[in-house]
């Protein structure tokens, strides 16, 4: 509805079927990729409590203090719009006891999901994930397994200029020196930081390598980079990780100033990035997060997931799938054939074919009209007496067969 008519909410967009092709391409590509490797389907809920991002999330990421969409029930309970899926699946986890399944537990899920941000291209307030995790194993093993799904989709569908960027944060206790290197250097030249930048040095430091503001650039050019302190156990894992990616002939390159915007992460860290969509030029990332099921609750678990957004990927994309044409559109020039009609279309659809008739009293010449508009492979004429007459709509070849053996014609 255009003018003063009622939009859909800023930030938020209608798909509607022309454009569901695509989306329907990705999904199915997806489910074939996961199924090959063992992930199985998990739904969560759209909201959640909300203490689950903020102890999931980190308190100190842009997300959780900018950019959640809460609310209070009517039972004054404070509950949230899911703004990313890693934290909803680990609760999961742990509520339903998947520690006692055989590990890893392989997963993947789809939806919608929420965030308060300034609407542009590919970025919205509501937007589309799709996401895997592999929860229960620290072998640098799951690591390249779970990058190779994302890999092997984008390959899939052709997305054009992806680049895979791949780094370490080590694990949360042998960074903790890094951390103090680092915040000496912010400190001491904060004043040509930004002030969110400034704000947060004790509480989140990393973020700096994110900025993209000037000052704040210049003095990360020259920081200390966090692959340069890792543990020898962190180190040894991420050249097993970077050995086994060039086995599985995934290529990538190394980004000592990656990082990523969730508290949660340890160890690899990766992200996909598209030279086809700016300065926004991620498609998707993720990265181990050993720590996080235990932060919720659950025992000591080692982890490791990425989500991809589906809008980002279309819009690299850039290409109209249309949708699969009907395999046959039944013509009825008689009111009289019209409970046949009805009778031989149910039949049809039952025997796996695609098959439309008019519902709109359309003239023959209109019906006809109205099969070429849903791309009908072949129109089904029904004729008094039972028969009928079958055209092919590509080479107009007609023929008069038993309606019966339609299905079998058709497909052969």
């Amino acid at each position: 509805m255009t003018g003063k008519g009622l939009q859909a909410p800023r930030g938020t967009f209608d798909v509607l079927p022309e454009q569901a092709a695509q989306r329907e391409r990705l999904l199915q590509a997806a489910r074939e990729i996961f199924g090959l490797a063992g992930y199985r389907l998990i739904i969560t809920p759209a909201f959640e409590d909300t203490a689950l991002f903020e102890r999931g999330v980190g308190k100190s990421t842009d997300i959780v203090r900018k950019e959640m969409f809460t609310f209070k029930d009517k039972g004054e309970r404070s509950l949230t719009l899911r703004p990313e899926g890693t934290a909803s699946v680990c609760r999961a986890y742990i509520e339903h006891g998947m520690h006692k399944l055989p590990q890893p537990v392989k997963l993947f899920y789809t939806g919608p999901f929420f965030r308060h941000e300034r609407p542009q291209a590919g970025r919205y307030r509501q937007f589309n994930q799709i996401g895997a995790e592999a929860i229960g194993s620290d072998s640098p093993l799951v690591d390249v397994e779970v990058i190779s799904l994302l890999s092997d989709l984008i390959e899939e569908l052709g997305v054009p200029g992806v680049e895979l960027r791949l780094g370490s944060l080590g694990s949360l206790d042998a960074r903790a020196t890094y951390l103090d290197e680092l915040k000496s250097h912010l400190r001491s030249r904060d004043q040509e930081l930004s002030e969110d930048v400034r704000a947060r040095i004790e509480i989140n430091p990393l973020r700096a390598f994110d900025s993209d503001h000037e000052g704040t650039r210049a003095v990360m050019a020259d920081a200390p980079h966090l692959l340069d302190f890792l543990s020898e156990e962190d180190a040894e894992h991420f050249e097993q990780v970077k050995s086994y990616l060039g086995t599985a002939s995934v290529p990538f390159t190394i980004d000592p100033t990656l990082v990523r915007g969730l508290d949660y992460y340890t160890r690899t860290i990766f992200s996909f990035v598209c030279d086809r969509l700016g300065a926004q030029s991620e498609i998707g990332g993720g990265g181990r997060y050993d720590g996080l099921i235990e932060q919720l609750g659950g025992p000591a678990t080692p982890a490791i997931g990425w989500a991809a957004g589906i809008e980002r990927i279309l819009l690299a994309l850039d290409e109209e799938v249309t949708s699969a044409g009907m395999d046959l559109f039944v013509v009825v020039p008689d009111p009289e054939l019209i409970t046949k009609a009805v009778a031989l279309v149910s039949e049809l659809r039952h025997h796996g074919l695609a098959v439309e008739m008019d519902l709109a009293g359309r003239s023959v010449k209109g019906q006809f009209k109205q099969a070429d508009r849903v791309n009908a492979a072949h129109t089904l004429i029904l004729e008094p007496g039972g028969t009928a007459s079958l055209r092919n709509m590509e080479t107009g070849d007609q023929r008069t067969v038993d309606p019966k053996a339609v299905a079998n014609l058709i497909r052969s």
